[in-house]
């Protein structure tokens, strides 16, 4: 009989289709009454399938006491309590590296598409303004500008080379300097905000990163400077945020993830310094087959007790 494995959400296409020839999978989000799958699964499963945002909630972990591994389909953890699974014996993996490729290029895209009013642009063009108002307002530069990377990990290594290729400076704030980075290292994220035209977040979301991008950081960036986020929303104090776009005591934003998703604050909808996307960074077929690959070698490895590919705990 094959293993039962609880999966949270929807996922890529082609891994759902492998994991449930493999697996016996309930799907939790799809059933009727989800006590009552909890209940019917609580003696036969033996893992948990999310994917970074859903996460998995202890409350559910709790009621299927057979877990022993969670594979998630995504980079980030923040949305599964790391030290109640370590209490509780169960391993949690993740698809790091993968993704950050595609993660990196949106980021530079975002920077692009905010400091050059690339979708104002269309607008501009699809309005028939061209011909009625002339040239559209001029734009700023992102060559040689100054870059200030928050969270040197996988992704921020893949952005910082992207962004040496515009001549940009680039330096970084992250949690220890990085030995033999041929970036400069600045301690304070206030004082990278501060030198930065352009602040970039892809940290991971952490108790000590969450609401890292504040008032303060915002006032240091200052009226000259873009916020480009690729990593979590909850890295970054929203109404602060969206406050400093509104009286545009920052210039721009490029803005992947939100605080509470898929919400984002009517606000920024009509803003025409900012550009969105619905958190879509990875969001490329080769990303996604990958990240599927490497979420079902995690599950293979722990049912072959082995040590898996990506551990997280």
């Amino acid at each position: 009989m094959s293993k039962t494995l609880l999966l949270m959400g929807p996922l890529f296409e082609a891994t759902m289709t492998t994991l449930e020839s493999s697996y016996t999978v309930k799907r939790y989000w799809d059933a009727k009454n989800q006590s009552d799958l909890l209940n019917s699964i609580a003696d036969d499963c033996v893992g948990v399938v999310t994917d970074g945002g859903r996460g998995v909630s202890n409350d559910i972990l709790k009621q299927l006491p057979n877990v022993r591994v969670i594979s998630v389909f995504g980079v980030g953890v923040d949305a599964i309590d790391l030290e109640y699974c370590k209490s509780a014996n169960i391993s949690v993996g993740n698809t790091p590296d993968v993704l950050s490729d595609d993660v990196a290029d949106l980021a530079v895209a975002l920077a692009l598409a905010t400091c050059r009013q690339v979708v104002n642009g269309d607008q501009y063009a699809r309005q028939g303004l061209w011909p009625k108002q002339g040239a559209m307002p001029l734009t700023v530069r992102m060559m040689g500008k100054k870059a200030g990377i928050y969270g040197m990990g996988s992704i921020g290594t893949c952005l910082a080379k992207r962004l040496t290729g515009f001549d940009m400076q680039v330096s970084y704030c992250n949690r220890s300097e990085k030995a033999g980075s041929p970036y400069k290292f600045v301690a304070s994220l206030e004082a990278l905000a501060a030198d930065a035209d352009f602040l970039f977040i892809t940290a991971a979301a952490t108790a000590g990163t969450i609401g890292a991008v504040n008032q303060q950081v915002l006032d240091a960036l200052g009226k000259n400077g873009y916020l480009i986020n690729v990593s979590r929303g909850t890295l970054v104090d929203e109404p602060a945020m969206v406050n400093s776009l509104v009286n545009k005591t920052i210039a721009g934003a490029g803005l992947d993830v939100f605080h509470d998703e898929p919400a984002i604050p009517d606000a920024l909808l009509t803003l025409d310094n900012v550009v969105l996307q619905p958190h879509n960074a990875s969001g490329t077929w080769e990303t996604r087959q990958a990240m599927g690959d490497l979420m079902l070698e995690n599950l293979q490895c722990h049912f072959d007790n082995k040590p898996l590919t990506a551990s997280v705990v």
